[in-house]
């Protein structure tokens, strides 16, 4: 869902600093916890049925979705984290919550985290598509 509460596919996000993205994606791959201060995150490769996405896990949302969870997302945000990486995550206004298990259509490219972005001259403070940097995730590479 968006502004107007309409679900919007992976490939129609953008890089933003608003929590406006409402979508629903299946969990496809999880990467280890990695401990960052006092907090936990982990990264993972999450896709619906137009693209795929890194999405970062934070504290408890590390423990409590694995491969296969079907999430929905509302007030997500799609920006750069603290390593540089552009990762879909709920952050603080956001809420993610399991919705099913395993019967999801999905595709794993093209991988938004993969996109370079730059900002759009016509309007400010938006970001269009630059060029794709690889046509699937580097970080979770697909199987032979």
């Amino acid at each position: 869902m968006d502004r107007e509460g309409r679900m919007i596919c992976l490939k129609d996000i953008v890089p933003a600093a608003e929590n406006n993205i409402n979508t629903r994606f299946i969990v496809l791959d999880k990467g280890r916890k990695i401990s960052e201060g006092q907090n936990k995150t982990c990264l993972a490769l999450v896709a619906d049925e137009t693209a795929s996405v890194h999405f970062q896990f934070w504290g408890d949302e590390c423990d409590a979705f694995e491969p296969g969870d079907i999430i929905h997302l509302a007030s997500g945000i799609f920006s750069y984290n603290r390593n540089n990486n552009l990762v879909l995550r709920a952050g603080r206004r956001g809420a993610i919550k399991k919705v099913g298990e395993f019967t999801m259509v999905f595709v794993e490219t093209p991988n938004m985290s993969e996109i370079s972005w730059v900002p759009d001259p016509d309007r400010p403070n938006k970001y269009m598509q630059d060029s794709v940097i690889s046509s699937h995730s580097r970080i979770f590479p697909p199987l032979p």
